[in-house]
């Protein structure tokens, strides 16, 4: 019978995951145990994920807001700090931020505008536009900020960031001064000693800063780097990629998750004699079209996967085929001719027409979006994904 079913992703309920659970047993019995309750088989070529947060929780990597103090404090000494372009969030940044402040006697905190590098606004930009103010060029006090744009909360969490902020620096017992900017050298008028949170565009900033004759200037990458009195850390990304765990500690982004994809690709070869594919994966890379966020708070999508999600799809487009190649051909002699073009394509379609509008993304990317939006992020209680027939095509 023909296949009617392409890709599905299915949620994956398991137990709830404490530091040092045996992650790769849980998640084998868990996807086998749907299989089984469902009614569908393993296939090879299916892709299983995890979210971040079980591997860091299983790991116990944690780390309480003294021990960012501490690195912070050794790092720049204590005096005055420059906090630079931090996204606004109550998740990712402002446990970190109260870490920071308790390191440090002044923060001077520069948040970019009309919103962060992820699409969180402070402000519309029919705002700027009525105030007569220029994003790109015009630096902004704090009075100055509250003149033109009064007290602005977020669409979603109903917070005003530039209030919740301050608050967190002060009660840390360290002074705020708040400048509103998106030219990363404005800070050095304040400080030459630069903490850069920026996410993905981090390395321009801190060369920008570097080659303006900043003094001091490390990374959230570099905050936790490695451990503080035996606390949690990550050495590839530091604090990027945290979350608050409670009001005084952070679970950490998770480390040397190789072995554990392996480990599951392997267990799920000898239970199923399948080859799966298995990526963890964390924030997905996609807008909310309603309040301009982009999702991706995490350095990267997927920090471990096995080596057969490599690469980007290689796809036609069904509907130029349809369009131009087999213009004159319908029903089942226009199925055939397609299948057929399928079955003959070339291995890299890279610049071809036939192939324009295709998703030129990783194939991480793509099937980490997938998992984050079909997981959730609150009480679904299915941190596991299965994604199957992913790598079907029309011909499948």
């Amino acid at each position: 019978m023909e296949r009617k079913v392409g890709t599905t992703a299915r949620g994956v309920r398991c137990p709830i995951i404490r530091e040092r659970d045996n992650l790769a047993d849980i998640v084998v019995d868990s996807v086998l145990a749907a299989a089984g309750c469902e009614g569908f088989e393993i296939k090879d070529r299916d892709v299983i994920g995890m979210t971040e947060s079980i591997v860091a929780r299983a790991q116990g990597n944690y780390a309480p807001v003294s021990a960012i103090a501490e690195d912070v404090r050794t790092k720049f000494g204590g005096g005055t700090v420059g906090v630079v372009f931090p996204i606004l969030s109550r998740n990712r940044f402002a446990v970190c931020l109260k870490g920071i402040a308790m390191g440090a006697k002044k923060i001077v905190l520069m948040l970019s505008y009309p919103g962060d590098e992820v699409g969180n606004q402070l402000v519309s930009l029919d705002q700027l536009d009525n105030a007569g103010i220029n994003p790109y060029s015009d630096v902004l006090t704090l009075d100055q900020y509250r003149k033109a744009f009064g007290e602005c909360r977020h669409e979603f969490t109903g917070i005003d960031y530039v209030s919740y902020y301050s608050d967190i620096i002060r009660e840390a017992g360290a002074e705020a001064e708040i400048v509103f900017a998106n030219n990363p050298t404005v800070i050095l008028g304040f400080t030459k000693n630069v903490l850069v949170c920026d996410i993905h565009t981090r390395c321009r900033t801190r060369r920008i800063l570097k080659n303006a004759g900043a003094e001091k200037v490390y990374g959230l990458e570099d905050i936790l780097a490695q451990s503080v009195n035996g606390c949690g850390c990550n050495e590839t990304y530091g604090l990027l990629g945290s979350n608050k765990s409670t009001e005084d500690s952070v679970k950490l982004f998770p480390r040397d998750c190789f072995a554990l994809v392996e480990k599951v690709q392997a267990l799920m070869l000898e239970r199923t004699g399948k080859t799966v594919e298995v990526m963890i994966y964390g924030d997905g890379a996609f807008r909310d079209p309603q309040g301009k966020i982009w999702e991706l708070a995490d350095p990267v999508v997927s920090p471990a996967y096995t080596p057969g999600l490599e690469g980007t799809p290689n796809e036609l487009k069904l509907k130029y085929l349809a369009d131009n190649d087999f213009r004159n051909l319908s029903g089942k002699a226009l199925s055939n001719a397609i299948a057929e073009k399928i079955r003959q394509k070339n291995s890299d379609l890279v610049g071809q027409m036939a192939s324009q509008g295709t998703t030129p993304r990783q194939l991480t990317d793509l099937i980490g979006s997938l998992c984050d939006l079909t997981s959730g992020s609150g009480d679904k209680g299915t941190p596991i994904v299965l994604v199957q027939g992913y790598f079907d095509n029309y011909t499948s």
